[in-house]
């Protein structure tokens, strides 16, 4: 595994996001049947008070007859950040909320992962590589 980037600096100067194939939803369902016929394919889960949180395929979600109005595509931040560091998050939500892009942040032990509008997925891939090359440039 490469050096693990600790510093807001290093996180954000070596993010180099990329765009992972496929559209996902955020569901929720306190359904254990639905839980048990969908947990295989989901991307991520997160149990909350009003239920078990999935992010699926749209595909997927589309089979199972669940609302697909809010499609989001993955840019997965390649750096490998400290479960610890501070600032890549805030960085990387105020660059794209200053440019009018809502984002949904998912920190996995190994990289960052920020779920953006399909529609503006380019746009934002856009952001987030200028965002990497001015930090670079202060580097």
């Amino acid at each position: 595994m490469p050096e693990v980037a600790r510093t807001a600096d290093e996180m954000i100067s070596g993010m180099t996001p990329i765009v992972q194939p496929g559209n996902f939803v955020f569901i929720t369902t306190n359904d254990p049947a639905l839980v048990a016929s969908l947990s295989y394919e989901a991307i991520s889960t997160f149990k909350e008070d009003e239920g078990l949180s999935m992010l699926i395929p749209v595909e997927l979600a589309e089979k199972s007859m669940l609302n697909v109005d809010q499609p989001m595509r993955c840019i997965t931040l390649n750096v490998f950040s400290s479960l610890e560091g501070v600032g890549l998050t805030a960085a990387v939500s105020k660059a794209l909320g200053d440019n009018g892009i809502p984002c949904n942040m998912i920190a996995a032990f190994h990289h960052d992962h920020v779920f953006v509008p399909s529609q503006v997925c380019d746009q934002a891939q856009g952001i987030l590589t200028s965002l990497q090359n001015q930090a670079s440039k202060k580097s």
